[in-house]
């Protein structure tokens, strides 16, 4: 497989930036990390905007910093996008995607599939400011794909955006990668954001990474103190349920439901399932609301101060883990330890759902 690999330590200023990256080169890598933590500093050094003596970054075979080598951001092959879309006042939109074109090389992605992936073909005569902030960023990264590029860099894209224009633009950055076989680098603060759109997350601190793997692993990994605790599952359709409007689905033979029609058989479904909206039981219940009964072994317990404990869960026999958040005293009301099997129950109406 392929793989994005870069390392660079310098000072800037009051800052040192000490950062080494190594993750795969396909599907959506997440920077995450509190503001000045350097995010935004490793990723302009992997563009080239930023020249850091010593540094190295090789994108799969290609070798674009090493020693005295340094390919400028130019001859790169990149695409960018910025919290600010940064297009061009002057141009409609269709002159907008034109100029990522003037700098592709022959072939890949074509006009027409990107236009109507991103769905720009009724945007493309209006001028720059008769769009809205988030027809503004899909145009942005419209002609970022249409430059051909290897590697996709995105400078936290949604931070600027309103609640509906976030949920507009989700579903195309989730697919994208997958559509046109692009890899994305996606910085970020917002966690609730990272978990609805990377596949591998590395996370950064006080310039340095501190851990990096797939986002289900790293969510779920107690000893790091992530906010936002989740589990995120990426499942399949399995069916549908007309009587009762409700769709299955599954992930590592755990079935799940979920309400409404949310695809075709065999289609993937990111569920986000917050640990605070799963209960936990010694047994089955005889009767219940809770549609998602799913029995489970503890892995682990942590428990900051607080009234809180967070409870680390295997599903079924090699499934999923998942988290939840119960209080001490349901802890110790269940007997708790690693080992124990429980019920863990997920009502299907608190299922976060992305396509």
């Amino acid at each position: 497989m392929s793989r994005l690999c870069a390392r660079f330590a310098a000072r800037l200023g009051g800052f040192a930036l000490d950062a080494a990256l190594d993750v795969p080169a396909q599907g959506v890598t997440a920077l995450f990390g509190p503001s000045g933590c350097g995010k935004t500093t490793l990723l302009r050094a992997i563009a080239g905007l930023s020249r850091l003596p010593g540094g190295l970054c090789r994108m799969g075979d290609e070798t674009w910093q090493e020693g005295r080598q340094f390919t400028p951001v130019h001859e790169r092959p990149i695409g960018m996008v910025f919290q600010d879309a940064r297009l061009f006042s002057h141009l409609d939109v269709a002159g907008n995607l034109r100029f990522g074109l003037a700098r592709a090389q022959p072939g890949g992605m074509a006009w027409a599939d990107v236009v109507a992936f991103l769905g720009l073909g009724p945007l493309l005569a209006r001028r720059v400011g008769a769009l809205s902030s988030g027809e503004r960023q899909r145009v942005a990264l419209g002609r970022a794909l249409l430059a051909q590029p290897r590697l996709l860099l995105m400078d936290e894209p949604l931070a600027a955006l309103d609640a509906g224009s976030v949920d507009e633009i989700i579903p195309p950055l989730r697919a994208l990668s997958a559509r046109f076989g692009v890899p994305v680098l996606y910085v970020s603060h917002d966690m609730g954001e990272v978990e609805r759109i990377a596949d591998h997350l590395v996370l950064m601190a006080a310039g340095r990474v501190t851990a990096a793997g797939p986002l289900g692993a790293l969510l779920t990994d107690l000893s790091l103190g992530l906010p936002n605790t989740a589990t995120v599952l990426d499942t399949r359709i399995t069916g549908f349920d007309p009587a009762y409007e409700l769709t299955s689905c599954a992930v590592d033979g755990v079935a799940l439901v979920v309400p409404g029609r949310l695809g075709e058989v065999g289609a993937r479904l990111r569920l986000i399932i917050r640990a605070e909206q799963v209960a936990l039981a010694a047994t089955r219940p005889a009767a219940s609301s809770v549609l998602n009964q799913l029995p489970a072994r503890v892995l682990d317990l942590h428990a900051p101060p607080g009234p809180y404990v967070t409870v680390k869960l295997a599903i079924g026999e090699g499934g999923p883990v998942l988290l939840a958040r119960i209080t001490r005293l349901s802890r110790d009301h269940l007997a708790l330890t690693p080992g124990a099997m429980v019920m863990a129950q997920v009502k299907a109406s608190a299922l976060g759902v992305e396509p």
